[in-house]
């Protein structure tokens, strides 16, 4: 007979075929026993004990202990067991995986049932259907994909490690070595997805994932569409990407979408590999369109003492606003990073930690999952991605020595210092306190103006 209490977590366990009653049992005798009372096989065990004591014998994952004690007992679709979270993007959530007789590790991209249109899920066959065509070694593959009830799901390897966004903002910018390790990699599989007459149109450092052992996969196909038919493509003529990223044509002529605009995000995201900053830091999705098409970007050295003139040359070729001056294919970026690309030195890994987060659940026939808000850009939509966090990755100091330019070197080995200012009256009541103020203050000093005369003409008379 069980000697647990038969909590919101006990039934939940039971409920989902996770756990059996033995190994419910099992774990609860254990707990008891490490806390001195076995001799009392009548104490309950409360649930956080027992939920770690399963986790600890492997019987159940941390996420998954968390999703029965909240009360959640679909945890697999179809055939595949969810263990993890991975994260949540505009288009779906991804999770980790097992497949229940295979027992094989994957990653599984989740359709939210709210945006499970016709529309939506056309568009979701269309990246399935997609990236079952490529397969190479820098590219995520395609397993399976299916439908649980109304929620569509695309399976994929799950390629242990972190993306390059995450790596950074944890370690710090790469190296000229290992940054051109990562994107070298990276513009292989963009080479090979070229080649295949596919533009990926959403290349950016959160869809670059790199392993422990420093081997890339380009990931996300979502936006992916073939850039010589652009009469069966639902997203042709359409802004689409990510805005710390988008290429100037994609703005200003997005049906011209080609291979080189690919070239121009991975420019910027190899900027961000050795400065930890987006190229185009703050400000609105407009603001960020603009100064694609207007600005250049600060000069690497100013955040990266170590870049050398070469690589600089290289971001700006790749960065070029005119897609007809930029490098021209993926494997021109190859073989020009074959210079510094050093596979020897480990690649720095975020590190490690408990999120204080609870990861949400997968959705379900009754569930629904927030809306994102769509991956499609517009000049009225909020920042993507990584421009919604540009401000926290650190402000850009004052006036720069130089910005980035292939004909104007930059002398300076150190960023300068940010310029010391004051700020003004209105910046920090705002007009209006600030007219109130005024009114008052230029009455008082004209009264002190007089006073003083007053006294000054006394003093003379006397």
């Amino acid at each position: 007979m069980p000697t647990h209490k038969r909590s919101v977590f006990v039934r939940s366990c039971l409920t989902s075929g996770l756990v059996t009653q033995e190994q419910l049992d099992e774990a609860a005798r254990a707990v008891r026993s490490e806390d001195g009372l076995a001799a009392l096989p009548a104490v309950e065990v409360g649930e956080e004990l027992l939920a770690k004591k399963l986790v600890a014998q492997k019987v159940l994952t941390q996420y998954q202990a968390e999703q029965l004690k909240s009360g959640r007992t679909k945890l697999s679709l179809g055939p595949y067991v969810i263990t993890d979270w991975l994260g949540q993007g505009g288009m779906g959530q991804v999770f980790v995986a097992m497949h229940s007789i295979m027992h094989r590790e994957v990653a599984i991209k989740v359709l939210p049932k709210s945006r499970s249109t016709p529309d939506a899920i056309a568009s979701f066959a269309r990246e399935i259907k997609t990236q079952a065509k490529l397969d190479h070694r820098n590219l995520v593959r395609a397993y399976d994909a299916g439908h649980d009830g109304n929620v569509y799901f695309l399976v994929t390897e799950y390629v242990p490690g972190a993306d390059l966004r995450k790596m950074i903002r944890a370690q710090g910018p790469l190296s000229m070595a290992h940054a051109a390790h990562v994107i070298r990699q990276a513009a292989k599989a963009l080479a090979y997805a070229h080649r295949q007459g596919l533009v990926h149109r959403d290349v950016k450092p959160g869809n670059i994932l790199v392993t422990p052992d420093g081997i890339v996969k380009v990931s996300d196909l979502g936006l992916a569409g073939y850039w010589d038919d652009t009469e069966n493509d639902p997203r042709a003529g359409k802004i689409v990407g990510t805005a710390d990223y988008l290429s100037p044509e994609k703005i200003l002529a997005p049906h011209t979408v080609s291979p080189v605009s690919d070239i121009y995000s991975l420019g910027c995201t190899l900027y961000y590999a050795v400065t930890g900053k987006v190229p185009f830091p703050g400000g609105t999705t407009r603001d960020k369109a603009r100064r694609h098409c207007e600005e250049t970007p600060w000069h690497p050295r100013q955040f990266n003492p170590e870049v050398s003139d070469e690589f600089v040359d290289l971001i700006a070729d790749m960065m070029e606003k005119d897609p007809r001056r930029r490098v021209q294919s993926a494997d021109d970026v190859v073989e020009r990073l074959a210079t510094w690309a050093s596979p020897q030195s480990p690649l720095p890994q975020p590190m490690s930690g408990e999120s204080r987060w609870i990861a949400p659940s997968i959705p379900t026939n009754e569930d629904t999952v927030d809306d994102l808000g769509e991956v499609e850009l517009s000049t009225d939509q909020s920042d993507g991605q990584d421009s919604s966090n540009a401000l926290s990755q650190g402000s850009f100091p004052g006036p720069p020595v130089e910005r980035i330019s292939k004909d104007v070197p930059v002398t300076a080995s150190t960023p300068p210092p940010p310029p010391v200012t004051t700020p003004s009256p209105v910046a920090i009541y705002g007009p209006e306190q600030t007219r109130r103020a005024l009114m008052l203050a230029i009455p008082l000093a004209a009264s002190c103006g007089a006073f003083l005369m007053w006294l000054i003409m006394k003093y003379v008379a006397n």
